[in-house]
C-alpha cells in the first residue's frame, strides 16, 4: 500500500471509529502477523503510525 493510501485509510478509519481507531489498527496488525500475513501487518502497522500522527503530540 503506498503513503497516499495508508493515509487515506487512517482518516477513513478515524472517522468511523474515532478514539478507537489506533487501537483497531494495532489489534488488526497484530492478529495478521499471528497469522503469517507480514505484509498485511506491515500495512496496518503504517495506518496505526498514520494514526498517531493525526492525533498529534500528548500534551501535558
Amino acid at each position: 500500500m503506498n503513503a497516499v493510501d495508508i493515509h487515506t485509510h487512517a482518516q477513513k478509519l478515524y472517522a468511523a471509529h474515532g478514539p478507537r481507531a489506533l487501537a483497531e489498527a494495532a489489534e488488526k496488525a497484530r492478529l495478521l502477523e499471528k497469522a503469517g500475513a507480514k505484509a498485511e501487518a506491515q500495512d496496518w502497522k503504517r495506518i496505526e503510525a498514520a494514526l498517531r500522527s493525526l492525533k498529534g503530540p500528548d500534551v501535558s
